[in-house]
């Protein structure tokens, strides 16, 4: 077996105004570090579109609507303050919705062990019916949904250690039983969600993390609260929202986490997947915004990923 990652070059033609940290730079240089020493095992695929069906299992239709028939067809048209559709970009959400729908696929189908979706617009803080935080449709629930509809999956796990929190997919899953929702992120901070005391309904665990901190405490939350709850839950697919950039050089996070960290949180997650879903995991690509500390966390988190297939 193996580890896939799925890309495509749609994903580096989602304009975004000069200066804006979520640029196209960031998926071309992961692709380049991929393709480096150390990668030579990997499955590569091209990603293809979702479906209208997969999207609207997850988000209104009447948002799906108005994402579509925006979009320009020359220019930038302002979502709101961080977030934008250019001409390319709902192309390159379906294409980044689909290809964690694939991932699934290859994943549930015993192709492959594992999967990463080196993809972009990111998508945690999109909700059912809003666009933020530079994210259109929400991938990692899109993939879980998916996972639930089409091959039966009864329990999904999703872990997000994104820097900040992933408010779309918590008010997706709020009252789903059936969708376990754990995360680590830097509190308080954007997006003002992911207090403790944020449960839905059992399925919610929120694990804050202060400005400042850094392996060790990422580490504590990680073992004492995240992986007990997800192993508790014994999933049947975990989805990780795998942000960067609560790496120490990331310009928008206050959190002082290292490659190593996002290594070993992946050993950790495939452990507890192997235990509970024969090592079934789908990353999703979010957030990381320093060039290298971007690149490098993705190369040791893809490298863990193959150390489990």
């Amino acid at each position: 077996m193996t580890t896939i990652v799925l890309e495509h070059p749609i994903f580096a033609e989602h304009e975004v105004p000069s200066g804006h940290p979520e640029r196209p730079e960031r998926v071309t240089a992961i692709e380049r570090r991929l393709s480096g020493n150390g990668f030579a095992g990997l499955v590569r695929a091209q990603a293809e579109a979702a479906t209208p069906e997969q999207i609207l299992a997850v988000h209104d239709e009447a948002y799906f609507d108005q994402i579509k028939e925006a979009s320009p067809n020359k220019g930038l048209l302002p979502l709101d303050p961080d977030t934008f559709l250019g001409p390319h970009s709902f192309e390159a959400a379906m294409i980044a919705a689909g290809a964690g729908c694939a991932a699934v696929d290859r994943v549930m189908a015993a192709d492959a062990n594992n999967a990463f979706c080196c993809i972009r617009p990111p998508g945690h803080h999109a909700s059912q019916a809003r666009a933020m935080g530079f994210c259109l449709f929400n991938n990692a629930a899109i993939a879980a949904r998916h996972a639930q509809q089409r091959h039966g999956a009864e329990r999904i796990a999703i872990i997000d250690w994104d820097v900040h929190h992933g408010n779309g997919t918590q008010d997706i899953f709020w009252s789903d039983a059936s969708v376990l929702y754990a995360s680590t992120h830097q509190s308080p901070f954007y997006p003002w969600t992911g207090d403790e005391g944020e449960t839905g309904v059992g399925n919610i665990v929120n694990a804050p993390l202060r400005q400042g901190t850094g392996s060790e405490g990422f580490r504590a939350a990680f073992d004492q609260k995240i992986l007990p709850a997800v192993e508790r839950f014994a999933p049947d697919l975990v989805v990780i929202s795998a942000g960067f950039d609560a790496h120490q050089s990331d310009p928008l996070g206050g959190l002082l986490l290292v490659e190593a960290d996002f290594s070993w949180a992946t050993d950790r997650v495939a452990d507890v997947a192997g235990r509970c879903c024969n090592g079934r995991v789908v990353s999703v690509l979010e957030g990381g915004y320093d060039i290298e500390g971007l690149t490098e966390s993705t190369a040791a988190h893809v490298a863990a990923l193959m150390r489990h297939s």
